[in-house]
């Protein structure tokens, strides 16, 4: 994904994050108040990574990286609400080992610790919970793994 698809990834996203804010009883999550100016400067960047799945020229998953040195940061997993759970966001993170630039051995993310659904299919990827941050209300969960290691 580039910059051009800024708009659509942006709309993928609020719809996507909705429930994962009720959830959390928090509206102000960062994907939610993303504006599209910043989104396109992410997707821009020469150190994030976007990728997609379109099903009939409509985007449907996307899921962004940004490369830190020897990491990889994996963040806004989305699928739309009405295809979730359907294997689009496990199809997304087998592919993320093949998009990455050599040199990088390790992936990580974080979620909501209400969000049981990500954490059981970070953990059935191969992620392994390293730490828990509080974010007010409730902990984000760090969760890593190796590169190659699914």
């Amino acid at each position: 994904m580039t910059a051009s698809d800024a708009g659509e990834v942006l709309t993928l996203q609020r719809a996507a994050y909705v429930s994962e804010a009720i959830a959390h009883d928090d509206l102000a999550l960062p994907p939610l108040v993303q504006t599209l100016d910043d989104l396109r400067a992410e997707l821009a960047d020469e150190n994030v990574i976007g990728l997609g799945i379109r099903r009939g020229g409509r985007l449907v998953a996307a899921v962004r990286l940004r490369i830190r040195g020897r990491l990889a940061e994996l963040g806004r997993l989305t699928v739309v609400p009405d295809l979730q759970g359907g294997g689009l966001g496990s199809r997304l993170l087998a592919t993320i080992d093949d998009e990455l630039p050599p040199g990088v051995d390790r992936v990580e993310l974080f979620t909501g610790e209400r969000s049981a659904a990500n954490l059981r299919l970070y953990r059935r990827m191969g992620y392994v919970e390293d730490r828990r941050v509080n974010a007010g209300a409730y902990d984000l969960v760090f969760l890593s793994r190796a590169v190659g290691a699914r």
